[in-house]
C-alpha cells in the first residue's frame, strides 16, 4: 500500500492558488484514474482531518490524501493516517508546489529538507524523518526569487498559467502512476530529464 499526500489549503479562498498545486495535481489524477484504476470519489475522513480516496495501480493499494488542516499543519493530518494506514514513509510521495522551481517543471526527490516549505517541514516534524519522497512542482513564473513569497504562493495562478496546467499536471499523474507502479527511481530518471 502507498500515499500520495497532495499538499494545499481547504476552502474556496484558496481553491486555484498557486499553494494549492499538490491539491490540484491529486484532482487531476484521481478524475483520471478515476474510471479505469477505481479510484472513489473525494471523502472526508474526520480522524486524520483529511479528504481520502482509495484506488488501485497494477496490484498496489493506493490511498490519495488531501488534508484540510490548512498547509503549515499538515503533519498531523499525515501522521493520523500513516498510523491508521499502517503505513510506513518509504511508501509515502508528498505532491506541493515548489516556489524555486521554473513553472511547469516538475522534480522528484527522494528526501531531503523541506527547502522551507512549511507544509512539508511540518510533516517532517511530526513523523520524524526527512527521508519522505517528494513530487515537487514548479510555481516560479520568472526564475528568479520572489520577494513577498508568502503573498505570491497564496495567488491564482494567471490566465497564461491557466491554459498549461492541465499538460503540467497530466505530467505529475504519470510520474505518479510510475512512481507507484514501477518505481520511483525509474519516475525520477524520466520526469527529472
Amino acid at each position: 500500500m502507498k500515499i500520495i499526500i497532495g499538499l494545499g489549503n481547504p476552502g474556496d479562498t484558496y481553491e486555484h492558488t498557486r499553494h494549492n498545486a499538490g491539491f490540484m495535481a491529486l484532482d487531476f489524477a484521481r478524475d483520471h484514474w478515476g474510471k479505469d484504476l477505481r479510484f472513489g470519489n473525494w471523502s472526508f475522513v474526520k480522524k486524520f482531518n483529511a479528504e481520502a480516496s482509495e484506488g488501485k495501480i497494477g496490484r498496489k493499494k493506493i490511498i490519495l490524501l488531501k488534508p484540510q488542516t490548512f498547509m503549515n499543519e499538515s503533519g498531523m493530518s499525515v501522521k493520523a493516517a500513516l498510523f491508521f494506514y499502517k503505513i510506513k514513509t518509504g511508501d509515502c510521495i508528498i505532491a506541493y508546489d515548489d516556489i524555486d522551481l521554473p513553472f511547469g517543471n516538475i522534480r522528484l526527490r527522494l528526501g531531503g529538507s523541506s527547502g522551507g516549505h512549511k507544509g512539508v517541514q511540518s510533516i517532517i516534524q511530526q513523523i520524524g524523518t526527512e527521508n519522505i519522497s517528494r513530487l515537487r512542482i514548479g510555481i516560479n513564473p520568472n526564475h528568479k526569487k520572489i520577494p513577498d513569497a508568502k503573498t505570491f504562493v497564496l495567488k491564482k495562478f494567471s490566465k497564461e498559467e491557466q491554459i498549461k496546467l492541465p499538460e503540467i499536471f497530466k505530467n505529475c499523474e504519470q510520474a505518479l502512476a510510475m512512481a507507484c507502479a514501477d518505481s520511483f527511481s525509474k519516475a525520477m530518471n524520466l520526469y527529472n530529464s
